[in-house]
C-alpha cells in the first residue's frame, strides 16, 4: 500500500510575485499511529522543501517573499516547517494551536514553536473544539519565538464561518510582511 501525505501547491500572492505555498493533507493520515505519523510528517517537510527549492528557480517569482498559509492540520505542520525553514518570511495559521493530545517529541508543535521567529498570524475560533482558546491557542501565542505575532479570534468553532474575515486578515498580514501590492 502506498503511503500518501500532503500535496504542496503555490500561487502568486500579488502582481509583485510573492509566493504562498500551501499543503493539502491526505485524509488517510488519521489511520496511522505515532511512528507512522512522525515518518509522514518528515516526508511532508521534505516535499515542502522541494517545493521551495523549485520556487527559487523561477525567475518570475520573488523567492525572498515566501509566506506560509496552513489550515487546521496544515497549521500544525506550519509550526514545524516555520521553525525549520528560514526561507519563509511570513506565517499564517488558520484553526491552529498547540496539540492537546499526546504527540511524539519529533512532531510535537510544543517543541518547535519557540524556534519560530518569523511574523505569525494565528486566526482561530473562540469555541474551537480541536484547538481550544485557553488550552491551545493562547499557550501557542505565548510560546512562539516571534516578536511579531497576532492572534485574531473569530466567533464560532474550528473553521471560520466568514471567509472574508480570514482573507482580509491574511492579506493585511502578508502585505505588511511581504510588501504591499
Amino acid at each position: 500500500m502506498r503511503k500518501r501525505g500532503m500535496r504542496a501547491w503555490s500561487f502568486p500572492h500579488s502582481a509583485n510575485q510573492e509566493c504562498m505555498v500551501s499543503l493539502v493533507p491526505d485524509p488517510s493520515f488519521s489511520e496511522q499511529g505515532p511512528r507512522e505519523f512522525r515518518d509522514l510528517t518528515i516526508q511532508w517537510y521534505k516535499d515542502y522543501g522541494r517545493s521551495l527549492d523549485y520556487l527559487e528557480t523561477r525567475s518570475d517569482l520573488r523567492a525572498d517573499r515566501i509566506g506560509f498559509y496552513g489550515l487546521s492540520l496544515g497549521a500544525d505542520a506550519g509550526l514545524l516547517f516555520a521553525a525549520l525553514e528560514p526561507r519563509l518570511r511570513a506565517i499564517v495559521l488558520v484553526a491552529g494551536g498547540l496539540s492537546t493530545s499526546e504527540e511524539t517529541s519529533e512532531t510535537d508543535p510544543f517543541n518547535f514553536a519557540p524556534r519560530v521567529t518569523q511574523p505569525v498570524l494565528l486566526v482561530a475560533g473562540r469555541d474551537d473544539f480541536r484547538n481550544p482558546l485557553e488550552l491551545s491557542q493562547k499557550p501557542l501565542m505565548r510560546l512562539l519565538g516571534s516578536r511579531d505575532k497576532r492572534h485574531y479570534v473569530f466567533d464560532r468553532g474550528h473553521v471560520p464561518p466568514r471567509q472574508q474575515e480570514v482573507v482580509r486578515e491574511t492579506l493585511d498580514w502578508l502585505d505588511r510582511h511581504l510588501g504591499p501590492i
